[in-house]
């Protein structure tokens, strides 16, 4: 079901080229972008010491089924694959590094992943990535691909031999943590169209991305963030 790129870059869009191939059509269309930045809230100052958690830590803090409810089933991890990829069409992007626009994990060494299947539709899924490290660096790194990718709202994606179509749309974040960012991304091929919506909130040292299916991003944002940020 999934591409994966050999990298440890920035992967805001792990969850959707990614599974294309095996996911049913969706057909809302996200108009292209006219801002070139998706960021909200205040930028991070020198001043936000928060000491980073541990990956074990914030394994403890990903939702879980029973934060979900009913219907939610965790989904393995599964092994990462080699792929040429190639950026056409973003000159932001390719500076940042193809990985940037496929695949892979933000280029932290502190970080834990969770993604789950809801059985109330198709293509519904959701997957919770959190990642901690000093406020300026995770707000300088989630800033760069945020406007990278809104900035360039058409362009195409070559993973290995199949050419992906993408486009971005920024959109608004609820006012949560210390900043924010949020895009809508239509990834189109082989005649099938994928929408994700991906957001990611930034609460002092933690970094909470939250993507997937609109509907279900909208409904688990709020308690991802909360949970990730209790213990604060």
């Amino acid at each position: 079901m999934r591409v994966r790129v050999a990298t440890t870059a920035f992967g805001l869009t792990a969850v959707t080229v990614l599974a294309l191939p095996a996911c049913s059509a969706d057909t809302t269309e996200a108009k292209p972008a006219t801002a070139s930045s998706a960021r909200a809230g205040k930028p991070a100052e020198a001043g936000q010491n928060d000491a980073p958690l541990s990956s074990a830590a914030l394994e403890t803090r990903l939702l879980d089924e029973s934060d979900l409810g009913s219907g939610y089933a965790r989904k393995p991890g599964r092994p990462a694959q080699h792929d040429n990829v190639t950026v056409l069409g973003c000159p932001a992007l390719n500076d940042l590094g193809a990985d940037a626009a496929t695949g892979g994990s933000l280029d932290f060494p502190r970080q834990a992943k969770a993604a789950f299947s809801y059985a109330g539709g198709s293509n519904s899924e959701v997957t919770e990535e959190l990642y901690s490290d000093t406020a300026g660096k995770l707000s300088t790194a989630t800033g760069q691909i945020f406007d990278a990718m809104t900035g360039c709202p058409e362009y195409q994606v070559l993973v290995g031999s199949t050419a992906v179509d993408m486009a971005t749309q920024e959109m608004t974040a609820p006012r949560l943590g210390d900043e924010r960012w949020s895009q809508l991304m239509t990834f189109s091929a082989g005649g099938r169209d994928t929408v994700v919506k991906q957001t990611a909130v930034r609460d002092g040292s933690v970094l909470v991305v939250v993507s997937g299916s609109p509907a279900l991003v909208d409904q688990h944002l709020a308690k991802a963030h909360a949970k990730a940020t209790a213990a604060r």
